[in-house]
Formats: C-alpha cells, structure tokens, sequence
C-alpha cells in the first residue's frame, strides 16, 4: 500500500517525523495510532496493524513523539502529558491535510494516551487501546531501581529497551497527576479494549479495569498467545483486521 513520509509540528515546536498510510483508491475513514512507551511509528506490529486497516479502507496517520525515532525535541523533556499534546497537534495536521481522524489507536502506553485525549479530538469516534496499562504510572516499574536517584538529582540514565533514556522528575510527578478512571467514565466513545493474556509487561488485569470502567457501547478481544509487543504478525494482522470490522459500525 502506498504511503507518505510527512512532518508536523509537535505540542514543543519540534518537528515530529510521520507516515501516512493509505489504501489504494479512496479511504473511507481514517486512523490515529500512538505507539508504546519509547517505541516508535516504525515497529513492525504498527506497519502490519496499518496494513490490515488499510485492506479495509482505513488511512492510518502513525507519527513518533517527541524526542522518538525520527522525530525531533529532546525525549527527557518530555511527559504523559506532551505526548497528549503531540496527539492532538497531529490530530488538528490531519483535519487540515486529510480527513480529522474517527479511530483512535494506542499500544501500550500509548493506549492511555488515547483515552486521555479522545475527549480533546470531538472527531474520534472509537478508541483501541492493545496491551495499554490501565494507570499510567504502571511505566514507572521500568525503572523502579533509580527512583530515588530520580528524586534525589532530578534525573537519571535508565535503560528502556537495551538502550539509555533520561528520565526527569518532572516526569514521574506528570504521571501522577493523570486520572484514568475519571477519563474512561467519560470517555463517550465507542472502545475496544484488546490484550493478550500471556502480556509479561502490562498485565490482563488492566485490560480488565479499562472494561469495567468505561461505559457501553465497549467491547474485550482476547490476543491469545500475543507478548505485549505483537512480535508475531499473526497477531498484529489479526488485530488490524479486527479493529477495522469492530469500528464500522460506530463511524
């Protein structure tokens, strides 16, 4: 499917690197997705999501937050509560360049952003949230072995990933303030809540308290033998596929 290579400017005033990917022929409806915690828009499980939605005639808009992958800004100026922003800035390119987005997309940590910013995007419709923490303050367990260094200097190297992130205090004091059960009540969007049981790295039971929180219309799908970064494609194509049948009937 063809794509497009595009920057937009982020909630910082940094450039922020995205990919747009469309069907062949006209799309009928079109796609935010927020990628993991330090992940980016080019892990393989966004690509093969974007792929089985666009089969369906879903453009997908996936970007990297700032100070991620390709994009621009420094990442330990960063928060929870920027990368809401980043959000509704590329939310607002899309309006204005393509069509305002109905589907929200959110893996992981990204899935809270999304529920955190729906209310902010009056154009979305249905939210997805795949293997997201039901509090984001669950990142914080990444590194627990440095959260006195944290409070202590204010900062300090952590390894995400087999690779070094500064983390600020100013981003452990942003999480704290956010309050999901507060946000899935009202949410007032359809939302698909999709988690695999197995997931080692955010838990079922989240996936279980985003459900019971949030009100109807609400729907749960098992990922069955899924880790948390859909590392099998079966699972990514699966869940694309999906996500564009559940959602036609709220668009």
């Amino acid at each position: 499917m063809p794509n497009k290579q595009i920057q937009f400017e982020g909630s910082q005033g940094d450039k922020l690197s995205a990919k747009i990917d469309l069907p062949e022929g006209e799309y009928s409806s079109c796609a935010l997705f927020a990628h993991c915690f330090t992940c980016s828009k080019n892990l393989r499980a966004v690509g093969n999501i974007a792929k089985a939605l666009n089969k369906k005639g879903i453009a997908v808009f996936r970007f990297d937050f700032t100070g991620l992958g390709d994009s621009g800004g420094k990442f330990e100026d960063t928060n929870f509560s920027s990368n809401i922003d980043d959000l509704i800035n590329a939310s607002k390119y899309m309006e204005d360049e393509m069509s305002a987005p109905e589907i929200l997309i959110g893996h992981s940590l990204g899935g809270a952003a999304v529920i955190q910013a729906a209310s902010k995007i009056e154009s979305s419709r249905a939210v997805v949230t795949i293997g997201a923490p039901s509090d984001p303050t669950h990142v914080q367990k990444h590194f627990e072995s440095k959260r006195d260094e944290i409070e202590e200097s204010g900062s300090a190297i952590v390894k995400l990933a087999g690779r070094p992130f500064r983390i600020k205090k100013q981003f452990l004091d942003d999480l704290e303030k956010s309050k999901m059960d507060k946000q899935m009540e009202n949410l007032g969007r359809a939302l698909l809540v999709m988690h695999a049981p197995l997931d080692d790295t955010v838990g079922i039971d989240n996936a279980a308290h985003l459900y019971k929180m949030a009100k109807h219309p609400k729907s749960f799908i098992s990922l069955h033998g899924a880790d948390h970064l859909l590392t099998d494609e079966t699972y990514s194509l699966y869940a694309g596929a999906v996500i564009a049948e559940w959602s036609s009937i709220y668009l």
